[in-house]
C-alpha cells in the first residue's frame, strides 16, 4: 500500500511541476483534438474543479482521510484492497500537498489540475483525481464480489451449520441400519444341518437319521 501511495503522489506532483513550468496559467494544447488537452488551471476547489472556494474545508477532510488510511493500513490483508487505499491516500496526499504549499497561503493553496477531455467531462483534473476515481471503482467492484479487507471472500452456504448436516447424515445412517423392514439374506440352503434352520429341516430326512441311529 506504501509503495502504491508513494509512487501515486511522486507521479501526480512530477506531472504538476512540469505545467507550472513549461505552461502559462489559462493556456491550452491540444494533444489529440478534444480527446486529450492539456489545460492548466488552478483549482481553489474539490476534485475535478468542483465547490471552488472551500479549500480549507478540503484541506481538513483529506487530512482526516489520510489518517483514517493509515490506522487501518494494519488491518489490510488482500493485494487487491492494499491497491486501493494506496491509490486513495496517494491521491489524497497529491492535492493535499497542493493545498498546504501552494499560493495563495498555507492551507489554502489551489491545486494544479491541467488534464481535460471534453468528450467525457467539462471538469478539468490531474493525476491525483484519477488516482482516486480507480480507487473507487475498484473498491465497488471488490463490495461487489464480497472480499474482504482481509482477503477473505463471502460464502454462498454461509449461515448453514456443518455440525446439523453431519448429524443428519448420521441420522440417516443410523435409521438406515436400524430399519426393522430390513431383511437380512437367508443363508443358502445347502442340504446340511450347518446350512439349514432346524425349523425348515426336511422331516424325511430327520426320519431316515432316527432309523439309522
Amino acid at each position: 500500500m506504501i509503495a502504491v501511495a508513494v509512487s501515486a503522489l511522486v507521479v501526480d506532483q512530477v506531472t504538476k511541476f512540469l505545467v507550472v513550468s513549461s505552461m502559462s496559467e489559462g493556456e491550452r494544447i491540444r494533444v489529440l483534438g478534444d480527446f486529450f488537452v492539456l489545460y492548466f488551471v488552478r483549482n481553489p476547489g474539490a476534485a475535478f474543479s468542483f465547490a471552488e472556494g472551500a479549500t480549507w474545508i478540503f484541506s481538513i477532510l483529506a487530512a482526516a482521510v489520510s489518517v483514517t488510511i493509515i490506522v487501518l493500513a494494519r488491518r489490510i490483508r488482500s493485494r487487491l484492497w492494499a491497491l486501493v487505499f494506496g491509490l486513495l491516500l496517494g491521491g489524497v496526499l497529491g492535492n493535499l500537498t497542493d493545498r498546504l504549499f501552494r499560493e495563495p497561503s498555507f492551507g489554502l493553496g489551489h491545486v494544479i489540475d491541467f488534464i481535460s477531455t471534453p468528450w467525457m467531462m467539462p471538469a478539468i483534473y490531474n493525476i491525483a483525481d484519477i488516482c482516486i476515481v480507480v480507487s473507487m471503482g475498484i473498491f465497488i467492484l471488490l463490495t461487489i464480489l464480497g472480499v474482504g479487507i482481509d482477503g477473505t471472500r463471502g460464502r454462498g452456504d454461509e449461515g448453514v451449520d456443518d455440525s446439523s448436516v453431519v448429524s443428519e447424515r448420521a441420522g440417516d445412517d443410523t435409521t438406515g441400519a436400524a430399519d426393522p423392514d430390513a431383511v437380512a439374506d437367508p443363508a443358502p440352503h445347502t442340504g446340511t444341518a450347518s446350512g439349514t434352520s432346524p425349523r425348515h429341516a426336511d422331516p424325511d430326512s430327520r426320519a431316515d437319521r432316527t432309523v439309522a441311529d
